[in-house]
């Protein structure tokens, strides 16, 4: 199990590689909603997501022991793969990414120009087969995008950078939001939040089209998804949890599933009051704010890590459809 320790040490063994990214607000929104809603930009991180933490994280632990590969490995849908391709450009390590030939251009593009050789395959199962055999070769390290101990300290490090930050300025949230793809992020950030902040609970969020946690949470069992979900949230579209994220998933307090039309509702909410390029999966999170919010009395601090912000033009498309705009998201009865 990883622990605090394990969170504490990645940070400070990150430090020089990855940013310490910013906490922004929206007075409007907390004026409409009645409480106060903190956002961690990860969106603003280099390469664009959080997944540069944990990837970072893995190769400079090994780096302290002299046992760096001669050749690294990885699967992903993009984010994670831009974060191991940047992070294995610092340590000089030549790089190879596994993934379905539906990985978004953008985020393939930044892939390649990070140094990475791209191996595109007709679904996410054939690349995770291909990417298991590439890792049996000597030499090579497989990177996997969150069920490993090193990664999931190394995403709990933006939970535990952001309550370092509200604590610098007196606020103590009462609850933790982050979406679930593979649990990396939610798994840190339960790790994190009940070691800092015991009597805070942390909340999960994926696309119901995508909710192959909750139902995993649900039954007690990892379940799969069948097939290449359909959801804006690409970022969670991943088959399965893991082994070690189910553990700690188990731990969590809370866990909404979002509807595809409130994810394009947020993402245009969450863009136009924070002026942030915001992907939909970690908009998708403010679904599920609003939904545990609507009982809660007034005056809530909630925390929300914003994940990436790394959007295909088909994707800002499809956000925009419809122009969600004109209906604001007020909660607050003085408002």
């Amino acid at each position: 199990m990883v622990s605090i320790a394990d969170i504490e040490a990645a940070q400070a063994r990150i430090s020089s590689i990855v940013k310490q990214t910013p906490i922004y607000e929206s007075r409007l929104l907390n004026h409409w909603l009645g409480h106060q809603v903190f956002f961690k930009a990860e969106c603003l991180q280099r390469t664009g997501a959080f997944k540069l933490r944990g990837a970072t994280n893995v190769l400079a632990k090994l780096h302290e022991t002299n046992e760096l590969p001669s050749r690294v490995v990885a699967n992903s849908s993009g984010n994670h793969a831009q974060a191991v391709a940047f992070a294995c450009g610092q340590f000089g390590i030549p790089v190879d990414i596994y993934c379905a030939d539906t990985i978004s251009p953008i985020k393939a593009a930044a892939t390649e120009f990070y140094g990475a050789k791209i191996h595109k395959f007709a679904s996410r199962d054939e690349a995770d087969l291909a990417v298991a055999e590439a890792g049996k070769q000597e030499g090579t390290l497989w990177i996997p995008p969150f069920n490993h101990p090193d990664i999931i300290a190394g995403q709990g490090t933006a939970t535990l950078e952001a309550l370092q930050q509200l604590e610098a300025s007196d606020v103590a949230p009462d609850a933790v939001f982050a979406p679930c793809g593979g649990g990396g992020l939610l798994s840190g950030a339960i790790i994190a939040t009940k070691a800092k902040l015991p009597n805070a609970e942390v909340v999960g969020a994926e696309p119901l089209n995508a909710n192959d946690a909750a139902r995993s949470l649900q039954s007690g069992k990892i379940e799969r998804l069948e097939g290449t979900p359909n959801t804006l949230a690409d970022g969670a579209a991943t088959p399965s949890i893991g082994e070690l994220t189910f553990e700690v998933l188990q731990q969590i307090d809370d866990f909404y599933e979002v509807e595809e039309e409130q994810i394009a509702y947020w993402t245009q909410w969450l863009h136009h009051l924070l002026k942030l390029h915001i992907e939909p999966t970690c908009a998708m999170t403010m679904a599920a704010v609003a939904a545990w919010l609507s009982d809660k009395p007034a005056n809530q601090k909630v925390l929300v890590i914003l994940s990436g912000g790394n959007i295909s033009q088909a994707s800002m498309q499809k956000i925009w459809q419809q122009d969600y705009l004109t209906q604001p998201p007020i909660m607050n009865p003085d408002a």
